[in-house]
């Protein structure tokens, strides 16, 4: 089924094809300039730490719904070895198999595709078997480094959680940004909250996964008039999932990837940065969000770290 008329006038608005060349691979990344980051670094009053990411353990957040999406296999392959000689320093080491969007993870540009283009209109087969993504791959990514912020849209609509069928439009957006006191600009690197991740912290990953709040196929407008760096939410699939329109599987993925160039997170565990902003009553922070450098992949694991 060929995607809707909707959908390609959607595009059309957001597309963002060529505006910093031909070449261009980082797509709103580019967005991240010097003077953001000094206006990021400026936001640090107490120094407080708040990291992000889930752990990467066997028991992750893969249910198998995401197929050869697997939750990370930790093995030892030295225990303590005198790899010298006896009496020398011992050695442990260890290896470990996962998917790399397994869990707390940015997707890469190429990470999606429609109509055989990946961002900046390069063929979708530049994205091959043996060698992975040859252009826009996650190790293409700059030193990421900028200004958070928190948009709380659970705590905006006075619940710790949204229901399931809750697609975050852009007038949530809107009201958790006058919530937060604060406004999105360029550069920023944006966080939605919508509690879901609650779900998996509680032990159901089957439910974390469906049904699940998530971002609306109208917010990708939003974020492109904002000239927003880079998107990440608290939900496996980012966007709502069952999809809001029938049959349109994983539209904000194309739009805000393929079309926009924008980097965007899955998994990202909000909840202590919720009650971290709540009780300082400020939505903004320095964010440190850069992911592991795996040549052509496609998406990779972030420890991110929120510095109040």
């Amino acid at each position: 089924m060929s995607l809707p008329p909707e959908f390609h006038a959607l595009a059309k608005r957001v597309n963002n094809w060529g505006r910093w060349g031909a070449d261009d691979e980082i797509g709103t990344l580019n967005l991240i300039t010097a003077a953001v980051v000094r206006e990021a670094a400026a936001t640090v009053r107490t120094g407080r730490r708040i990291p992000l990411a889930l752990p990467l353990q066997q028991d992750g957040v893969q249910s198998g719904l995401i197929p050869g999406r697997v939750n990370p296999l930790h093995t030892m392959v030295q225990i303590n070895q005198e790899i010298f000689g006896p009496g020398t320093v011992a050695i442990s080491d260890d290896a470990v198999t996962m998917g790399l969007q397994a869990a707390t993870h940015w997707d890469a540009l190429t990470h999606a595709s429609h109509g055989g283009r990946i961002y900046n209109g390069r063929p979708a087969g530049t994205v091959t078997a043996h060698g992975g993504a040859q252009f826009s791959s996650i190790a293409t990514a700059p030193p990421l480094v900028s200004r958070g912020v928190l948009l709380d849209v659970a705590r905006t609509h006075g619940v710790e959680r949204l229901p399931g069928d809750h697609a975050v439009t852009p007038e949530d957006l809107d009201a958790a940004e006058e919530f937060a006191g604060v406004r999105v600009g360029p550069g920023d690197i944006v966080l939605v909250r919508t509690g879901q991740i609650q779900v998996y912290l509680a032990g159901d990953k089957n439910a974390y996964a469906y049904p699940s709040p998530g971002l609306s196929v109208r917010t990708p407008e939003w974020f492109h008039a904002r000239d927003v760096a880079a998107v990440a939410d608290d939900t496996l699939t980012f966007e709502i999932f069952p999809p809001e329109i029938e049959d349109l599987w994983m539209p904000v993925h194309a739009l805000d990837l393929v079309e926009m160039g924008m980097l965007q997170g899955q998994n990202w565990n909000l909840e202590t940065l919720s009650t971290a902003c709540a009780q300082d009553k400020r939505y903004a922070f320095l964010l440190c969000a850069m992911p592991e450098p795996f040549a052509g992949a496609t998406g990779a694991p972030v420890a991110p770290v929120a510095v109040l």
